[in-house]
């Protein structure tokens, strides 16, 4: 019960760090670089950063553990199959708007995490996948989700220091204290801040193995997550 309750408080740091997420690429990017817009202006590429931190880092967070939360065990994994492949469906697709965005703006040409996608789609959602080739699967599946999380956010820091650069060096003369900064400088210090803060609590709720889903048949109220050898 300890450790459930110990998940759900966790769970509640995740979204509430999510949502302050949105909200501050929403906030930089309306009140500092201008609003948004779909013309190939630079209001266009506004656009790029508020898509990829909702779905490459947010959301694509959320839908890693959907098999964590303890509501899901012992019930038909169906649907929270369906949820979770819906849910990715849903962070490729933002991510890919995103891409556009840039791609319109930049035009430049990357993409990527489509071929991981499929696999775990065409692994774990299609009844007909033998159990074995789940079992065998599974280990990639579970440590690529985690590091594309990373890659992503490592992405997605890298881009709000290159857009700052970009942004603000006319205004700036040098390295200036962190007290002087301009305000969108702080805005966006902040937003990094909280994504790695984000990204650090979904990384620790994949890798607490009491966490983990149970193998079928466990006892309820007793943990036993896959894996588990009884010792």
């Amino acid at each position: 019960m300890r450790g459930i309750v110990a998940f759900y408080l966790t769970y509640m740091l995740c979204l509430i760090l999510g949502i302050i997420c949105v909200a501050l690429v929403v906030h930089w990017n309306y009140s500092y670089r201008g609003g948004f817009a779909w013309d190939g202006s630079a209001k266009h590429f506004n656009w790029h950063p508020v898509f990829m931190v909702t779905g490459m880092v947010v959301l694509y967070g959320n839908v890693a553990i959907v098999y964590r939360m303890p509501l899901t065990w012992g019930q038909n994994k169906l649907p929270w199959k369906l949820l979770h492949a819906g849910l990715l469906l849903l962070s490729f697709i933002l991510s890919v708007i995103g891409l556009c965005a840039v791609f319109d703006y930049h035009n430049a040409n990357h993409l990527f995490m489509y071929s991981v996608w499929v696999m775990g789609f065409t692994s774990f959602l299609l009844p007909c996948t033998p159990m074995s080739a789940r079992a065998f699967i599974k280990p990639t599946h579970v440590w690529m989700g985690g590091i594309i999380l990373v890659l992503s956010i490592v992405s997605c820091i890298s881009g709000i220091n290159e857009k700052l650069f970009f942004a603000l060096k006319g205004n700036t003369n040098g390295t200036l204290p962190y007290s002087t900064l301009p305000p969108e400088a702080i805005t966006a210090n902040s937003l990094g801040v909280i994504i790695v803060a984000f990204g650090l609590v979904v990384l620790k709720i994949l890798s607490n193995q009491i966490w983990q889903r149970p193998a079928p048949g466990y006892e309820e109220g007793v943990y036993q997550p896959l894996g588990y050898d009884g010792s």
